[in-house]
Formats: C-alpha cells, structure tokens, sequence
C-alpha cells in the first residue's frame, strides 16, 4: 500500500500565499487611485483655501523660527493609501498633528488630544489633503480644534469604487457593511488585505481572518470612529460627515452604549441618513442642485435644503458651506 497521499489538497490546506500578488505591483495600483481621488478632493473641499492658509501660516511661522505645519502636500502624502488621524486647529501652531495607530492616539500624554470633541470624515477614498480641508473649514468657524479622520484606502476601496461607488453610496455601503470584498479578500490574499488597513488595524479589538484586518462597523472610518466614540474617555460631540463619510458616521454610532451618544450632534452634509440612534441630534442638509447626493437619499429627507450642489469648495458655486452650516445646526 502506498504510504504518499496523492490526493488533492483541500481548501484548508492549500497556501494562502498562492493568491497573493506581490507588494510592489499592488501598492502602485493602490497609490494611483488615491491620488486620482485626490485630484478630485480639489473638487469637493477647498483645497485651494487650505493651501494658501497653511503657505501663509509657513511663511509667518518661519520668519519667528517656529515649527512648520505638517506637511500634507508632498506626493507621498497624496497618494499615501493609509489613513490617518489629522488634528487640525486653526487657531494654534503647528496647526496640523498627525497620527497613525488609534491606540497611540487614545493613550497620548498631549493635551490636544484630550481636548479635542469634533471629528470629521469625508467621503470615497479622499485623501489627508481633502480631508484636512474639510476639517479646516470647521474649526475656523467653530475656533476649535477638529480630528480628522482621513480614510484608507485599499485594494477592496478600488474593487467597489469600480463597481460605482461615486454612484451608488446605498449598496457600496451595503456591500461594506457585509464587509463581502474585504472579507473575500482577507480569506484568500490576507497581505494584500493589509495594504491601506493600518489605522483600522490598530483600533482595540481590531478583527482580523487569516492575518488580514476585515472590517466591525462597515468601514476603515467607522471601525475608527468607534473605537474613539467608545474607548475615549470623553466621547466626540460633533460629528460632521461629507458625502459617504456621512454613512460611515451612521454606521460608527449604531452599537455604541447609549452614554457614549448621549448629546452627540451628527452633521450630514450632501448624503442624508437614517435617524436611528436614540440621544442624537441630527443636522442634514443636502442641495437643490446635488444629483449625487439626491442619487443616494435611499429615502432619507435632510432637516434642510439648501441651494448648492454636492461640493463644499467656495471657487466652485454654488458650494456648501460646511462651516457655516455647521454653525447654524449648532445654534437651532
């Protein structure tokens, strides 16, 4: 009798690593469509505004040998497909902290990081640059000090935004929230489901198939907010969300415990969501002239129409203004 077993190895058996495509060829992929998305953020946030502010504020602070803001506009930095936490203040030097692990955020000495009690999220695959202008705009007209948190971006992100997730937000999120591409793709090729995953990788109880990070809360960006919302020892009490990043703060705040989202305001600006979680005050505004926006309501009605389309830069009329907005949500 032979003693070799000749026969076929089963799916339990077989190297995961025979899916795997190799780093080098992935992550330039990757890095080009975050910066295509980048390309687009000058679109929708004002770019152009934080540009010229930050420059300013480099040239000031130059002349009095202070530290230079972070820099957010090297081509690393726009077309870098992991996400980060930005803690954007527009009324104190530097201006601009950056973080990459969300424990080191949540057990840091800095006072900052104590204080700060807004966070944004913008919307598909946008980058620091778009996501840190969005912030900008709201603590200058807030005056306080705003997190936020810039999206990842990976290979399951270019899988879906082909599929139309400009488009489509009700079944991107969808197919996020089963966590069916991210979770397709932790099973059979765990290292390239780790490129772009590296923030959401270092929430507390980050979940994990095979070594490769799949999602809790339907997102890199919900799965973030969570765990600030829940393991902080203040919860936020603002949230702002452009676009998509609108659903991932509805998704973020569906399973917290009732004292974390007691009080909390949630701004929606260009994607109304649902009104499901009980101690939250919504805010919605969505444009007359927003087709996108109007694509993906899936039946959710803003607490206001406003006479803008689905951008939030002022050199492309008619914008939203997300910080003045915000500054009306706040005073009803």
């Amino acid at each position: 009798m032979p003693t070799g077993d000749n026969r076929p190895a089963s799916s339990d058996t077989l190297p995961l690593n025979i899916f795997e495509l190799p780093e080098w060829l992935v992550r330039p992929s990757v890095r080009a469509c975050r910066l295509f998305n980048t390309m687009l953020d000058g679109i929708f946030y004002d770019v152009p505004g934080l540009q010229s502010e930050l420059s300013e504020k480099d040239r000031v602070a130059a002349g009095m040998d202070e530290k230079l803001p972070s820099r957010l506009f090297s081509f690393d930095a726009l077309s870098d497909p992991e996400g980060s936490l930005l803690l954007i203040d527009a009324t104190t030097a530097p201006y601009v902290h950056r973080y990459k692990d969300v424990e080191l955020f949540l057990s840091s000495p800095y006072e900052e990081t104590r204080q700060v009690m807004i966070a944004t999220i913008t919307g598909v695959g946008s980058s620091a640059l778009g996501s840190a202008a969005l912030a900008w705009d709201i603590s200058v007209a807030l005056q306080q000090p705003v997190l936020a948190i810039v999206p990842g971006y990976g290979v399951a992100d270019v899988l879906l935004q082909s599929l139309g997730g400009w488009f489509g937000y009700g079944m991107y999120d969808w197919l996020q929230a089963k966590s069916l591409v991210q979770n397709g793709l932790a099973n059979v090729a765990p290292q390239t489901a780790k490129i772009g995953r590296q923030l959401a990788a270092s929430t507390p109880e980050a979940k994990t198939v095979h070594g490769g990070p799949v999602f809790r809360h339907g997102s890199g960006s919900a799965d973030v907010l969570h765990a600030i919302m829940k393991d902080r020892d203040r919860p936020l009490r603002l949230l702002i969300g452009h676009s998509k990043g609108a659903l991932q703060i509805g998704n973020a705040i569906q399973s917290l415990p009732p004292d974390r989202v007691h009080g909390l305001n949630v701004v929606t600006l260009g994607c109304p969501i649902a009104k499901n979680v009980e101690g939250v005050e919504y805010h919605q505004y969505l444009g007359l002239f927003d087709a996108l926006g109007q694509l993906n309501m899936w039946g959710n009605l803003p607490t206001e129409w406003v006479p803008t389309w689905h951008s939030t830069n002022p050199m492309l009329p008619p914008a939203m203004q997300a910080g003045p907005l915000t500054q009306q949500a706040l005073a009803n």
